[in-house]
């Protein structure tokens, strides 16, 4: 109890709940930086995107309360409503009149004044639903290769409908969170290891059928080789890295941002950070995302012994999806892995994106309240049999 603190008898985090609001302020610092000049050149209003995102951190936060206030049991009790809403989502863009396509991208929903983005929301609704698969299924995953091959059947399918728009990053992303929560969840080694290699091999394949896939891996490799037409994206991304050597040009000084780096505040606005904030800025934000991942991962592992299995799974399910989205987008833009087209949480413009990220935190809390609950309540039940 000594890490937690208590308002009005609801137990808060403070390294967890500190590290989110200083990620949401940073995000919105990094958007208004990033997008000013954009905005003002192409809309006439600066502060264009800053507003929108304010908008969607808001609404987050409101999701976020919601779903902080929402026991984790009733997301247990609606599994199987969960993955049907998942494919439901899914399969919306594909709708005649409801699809909105972007750079041969068809990702969104078209829903008047606002565009919605269902990949996110449908990933999280997968995610609460393998966690009670594997909750409800734990002697199955842990003895048959079929309790392993099922809920991955039903993961493959959303691949293919998220394959389709296309979004590979998001592909990635769900795979391997999939993935590794079934082995984490008690998944034989085995089962684990063969589905990781056929699944890398699948998406390997995949990334080589078409031009375009093929072209970012290759580009990624050597961008220098044609830096004015396919490695033009990374190369600037590289360039306003290096220029933001130890501590940066300073907040809102990146040159590289000035319609040099395509995507500057919604993909690639880690580079912008770099450049302005430089190493000590970035380093400090990895740290930011390292406690929330941490955070998360660190509330599974104890769950099991306060008998709150499906809590720890939610909660390590939602570190290893932030853990993967973090990793991908910071290696896209420092030249490790070809571009995947995925936004950094909190920090990226995307409202989807932020909206969603702020419920799966809200959830987060959530679990780490009831959890805290479940703890004070083994101590209790200790104290009163060592005193019989």
């Amino acid at each position: 109890m000594n890490e937690s603190l208590k308002i009005k008898s609801f137990n808060l985090d403070p390294a967890l709940f500190s590290a989110i609001i200083a990620l949401v302020i940073l995000g919105m610092i990094m958007v208004s930086s990033a997008s000013i000049t954009l905005a003002d050149n192409t809309i006439g209003d600066p502060n264009f995107f800053l507003f929108r995102h304010f908008g969607a951190v808001v609404i987050g936060l409101v999701g976020a309360s919601i779903a902080i206030a929402i026991p984790t049991e009733l997301w247990f009790r609606l599994n199987g409503l969960l993955f049907l809403a998942a494919i439901a989502l899914l399969i919306s863009v594909f709708i005649p009149g409801l699809g909105h396509t972007v750079n041969n991208s068809t990702r969104w929903l078209d829903l008047g004044p606002v565009t919605f983005q269902p990949s996110e929301l449908a990933r999280f609704c997968l995610l609460l639903y393998l966690c009670g698969y594997i909750v409800r299924r734990q002697t199955e995953l842990k003895t048959t290769l079929l309790g392993f091959l099922k809920p991955m059947a039903l993961i493959a399918i959303a691949c293919g409908l998220l394959l389709k728009e296309p979004d590979f990053g998001a592909t990635v992303v769900l795979t391997a969170t999939s993935l590794c929560l079934l082995f984490v969840g008690g998944a034989r080694l085995r089962d684990f290891l063969g589905c990781f290699v056929i699944a890398v091999a699948i998406l390997f394949g995949l990334a080589m059928t078409t031009r375009e896939r093929l072209e970012r891996l290759t580009t990624f490799l050597d961008p220098w080789a044609d830096p004015y037409e396919s490695g033009f994206q990374l190369t600037q991304s590289l360039i306003a890295i290096g220029r933001g050597d130890w501590l940066g040009v300073g907040l809102g000084d990146s040159v590289q941002k000035l319609f040099y780096l395509p995507e500057a505040h919604t993909d690639f606005v880690f580079a912008v950070m770099a450049e302005e904030l430089g190493f000590v800025g970035v380093t400090l934000t990895i740290i930011l995302f390292g406690i929330v991942i941490f955070k998360a991962i660190a509330m599974g592992l104890n769950a099991s012994k306060v008998g709150r299995p499906f809590q720890g799974l939610v909660s390590t399910g939602i570190g290893l999806s932030l853990g993967f989205q973090v990793f991908i987008n910071i290696g896209v833009n420092s030249g490790m892995l070809p571009t995947k087209g995925l936004t950094l949480p909190l920090i990226s413009y995307g409202r989807t994106s932020v909206v969603v990220t702020l419920i799966m935190l809200g959830v987060l809390v959530r679990s780490y309240h009831e959890l805290q609950l479940a703890a004070q309540d083994m101590s209790v039940r200790e104290a009163r049999k060592k005193s019989r």
